[in-house]
């Protein structure tokens, strides 16, 4: 193969508010090193457009319509929940894998995603020993769940952390003002399976103004008797509560509450309705009239009130990622290294895949307030400099203008590909 070799880069796993800004930083690093780099192919759909030979040639796209990513949400080019089998069980997608990447000149894969993307990431670097083709793989963090490890945070995550303070503010403050003839609880369903941080951010609502807020994190055993408790203490005190609680949230025996017996392309349990879920119980224990919302996809495309420290982190790494390949890495993921809070300073860092893969951080338990139903001084000193700043998309006629990119696919030079 030629020196100058192509590149590919896909958007895996649920996108985010800031995973175009990554793209972004992708493609204009690769279009600076055009020496280096040939075109970047961008997959349609994540790894299913590596394997439907379903490219997308993103050498069509002009400079400015590359930097509109930067304050662009969702995934511009399409994303997907799967993730490869191991060599001896599926061999037939990575030899695929090489047949499209030989037919296409790619030497560098770049691929964006949370832990299961990394997953697949680290088996497609294998093929440079397994299969004996040389590619260069690397991991660009992803994921508002701020689970993988290593890294100090993960793009995504403090655009969500703002949004669900904002909400929790705003919606509590909504509540105060009808407490005395009316609703006394408002409950919030937000992200995270396994990991609190999201919810944590709810805790943030009550920066400069006493909010009262109980939080139920998926690391802490559901109690309903202490919750309960909790609940009635926070209303008498107040006249109202807001309740923050993640989807992941487990009872005794081990279960999600919000649990629907279904499972997701990962094969992960299909969660969502908890919100509901509490906020009966609440009315059958305790009688308060209620309300409830879910955040769910509004939470992860909230451009509009986008962090800009986030922004600023999604396309470094996104940029870290294309010199780390062209400096030879290989299995590798670029991430933030934070060096203070205050003032917040940061710089890119390096992991090994191997060591990010399949691995979940967790909220450290001094996160987590003693009663286990808020945060600590050291979470707010952690959250704060993550949802900071400003990055306001341009608007007009009072919506932001977005981009929507055109997905022109190149011809095909392989046979169909069953999936």
């Amino acid at each position: 193969m030629a020196n100058k070799q192509n590149a590919f880069y896909a958007q895996s796993g649920g996108v985010t508010a800031v995973i175009n800004a990554t793209a972004a930083g992708v493609i204009e690093a690769a279009r600076q090193h055009d020496e280096q780099i040939g075109t970047v192919y961008a997959g349609k759909n994540g790894i299913i457009g590596a394997l439907s030979e379903e490219l997308i040639d993103t050498g069509i796209y002009s400079d400015a319509q590359i930097a509109a990513l930067r304050y662009t949400p969702s995934g511009a080019f399409g994303s997907c929940r799967f993730k490869l089998k191991g060599f001896d069980q599926n061999q037939r997608e990575y030899d695929r894998l090489i047949d499209v990447f030989k037919a296409h000149d790619i030497g560098y894969f770049f691929y964006n995603g949370g832990g299961d993307s990394a997953d697949t990431c680290l088996k497609v670097s294998q093929l440079s020993e397994r299969l004996n083709y040389p590619i260069k793989a690397i991991h660009v963090p992803k994921t508002v769940d701020n689970d993988l490890p290593i890294t100090d945070n993960c793009p995504g995550f403090g655009s969500v952390a703002k949004y669900i303070a904002t909400s929790t503010l705003e919606a509590s403050l909504d509540v105060s003002s009808m407490a005395k003839t009316s609703t006394k609880v408002f409950v919030l369903e937000v992200m995270g399976r396994h990991a609190g941080w999201i919810a944590a951010a709810g805790g943030m609502a009550s920066g400069h103004l006493d909010i009262p807020v109980v939080i139920l994190f998926p690391e802490v055993t559901f109690d309903r008797a202490a919750f309960m408790v909790q609940v009635k203490d926070k209303v008498e005190q107040y006249g109202y509560v807001s309740v923050v609680v993640s989807e992941g949230v487990q009872g005794s025996d081990g279960k999600f509450l919000a649990d629907q017996g279904l499972k997701d392309a990962f094969g992960h349990a299909q969660l969502g309705g908890v919100a509901p879920v509490v906020a009966n119980m609440i009315r059958e224990e305790l009688g308060y009239k209620y309300h409830w919302g879910v955040a769910d996809y509004m939470q992860r495309a909230a451009r509009h009130i986008a962090s800009k420290t986030d922004v600023d982190q999604a396309y470094a790494l996104g940029k870290a990622a294309v010199e780390l390949a062209l400096d030879g890495n290989n299995a590798v993921m670029p991430t933030v290294d934070r060096l203070s809070d205050k003032p917040y300073t940061w710089e890119i860092g390096c992991a090994k895949l191997d060591q990010v893969a399949n691995v979940e951080k967790m909220m450290p338990a001094e996160f987590i307030s003693e009663d286990g139903f808020g945060i600590t001084p050291a979470c707010r000193a952690y959250l704060e400099p993550l949802m900071e700043g400003e990055d306001y998309p341009p608007y007009e006629n009072g919506l932001p203008k977005y981009i929507q990119l055109p997905h022109s696919l190149l011809d095909k030079k392989l046979p169909e590909f069953k999936i």
